[in-house]
């Protein structure tokens, strides 16, 4: 077993780990993915399996602007929280999808924090 195989598996036992919870009415889960070069995050409701709203770093308002993954995964963040803030979402409880909390998937969470989204 190599290392690659490995780490695979640790990925997949945080993500496991985060699926954990029950899905409350009335609950949402930002949910976060991330790429080697994009990063996408989506308020979900998990009682009606909907989209409630979504952000990406794929979208053509960030393709213009040079900045790096970490300050583009802040601008996903108040972005995501902006939008959530309009179909009046406020508490929501962080997916961060099996990956570490930290570079972009905190950054990302802290600019949310910022926007007025509490968790």
């Amino acid at each position: 077993m190599g290392t690659l195989s490995l780490k695979r598996e640790q990925y997949f036992r945080r993500r496991k780990r985060s699926k954990k919870a029950f899905p409350v009415e009335g609950e949402y889960r930002l949910c976060v993915y991330k790429s080697s070069k994009h990063i996408e995050a989506q308020i979900i409701d998990d009682f009606n399996q909907t989209t409630v709203v979504a952000s990406s770093s794929k979208e053509k308002i960030y393709s213009k602007k040079k900045a790096t993954k970490i300050e583009m995964a802040s601008l996903v963040g108040k972005e995501l929280a902006d939008r959530a803030k309009s179909k009046k979402v406020v508490n929501v409880y962080f997916d961060r999808n099996g990956f570490r909390y930290h570079g972009r998937v905190k950054s990302l969470a802290e600019a949310s924090r910022e926007g007025g989204l509490k968790f």
